[in-house]
């Protein structure tokens, strides 16, 4: 913990002349237990399921509907987005957001009305368990496998 203050605090040179960034410096001083990161991945993963959930039901709010779905449903993103960061942490997520088997999941954020916006945060929703998905190991295969063989 004394190591995450010295970085955000900026008194830590890292013991590599300033040439790394603010990210990669915190990405290093950032030590939690395999447990607390599953748990942290949980609630903001919840958090921002429920937000979006929440944001997508008020969508048909006469008048300020598409403004609450708006915060809601972006505020659930950002959160849901950032729980993968407890997994991996910050400066290896924002490299990664774009490797190919996570590309498709991570462009899926256009819409222009009620109903293809409902059709879209529901994909976005997918796409981005998916994503989740792929830094648990070898869980992606298994559901694979699962729906193989169920079909």
């Amino acid at each position: 913990m004394d190591k995450l203050k010295q970085v955000l605090s900026g008194q830590d040179d890292g013991g590599d002349g300033g040439s790394s960034g603010i990210l990669e410096r915190a990405n290093r001083a950032t030590t939690l237990a395999c447990g607390t990161r599953v748990k942290g991945f949980a609630i903001c993963f919840i958090l921002g399921a429920v937000c979006s959930i929440l944001g997508a039901c008020l969508l048909w709010i006469p008048g300020v509907g598409l403004i609450v779905f708006a915060v809601l449903y972006s505020a659930g993103n950002v959160c849901a987005l950032g729980s993968t960061m407890f997994l991996i942490g910050p400066w290896k997520q924002l490299k990664s957001m774009c490797a190919k088997e996570r590309f498709f999941a991570t462009i899926i954020m256009l819409w222009k009305n009620k109903g293809l916006a409902l059709l879209f945060c529901l994909l976005q929703f997918i796409a981005f368990t998916w994503y989740s998905l792929s830094y648990i190991p070898f869980i992606r295969d298994a559901i694979i496998k699962l729906f193989k063989l169920s079909m």
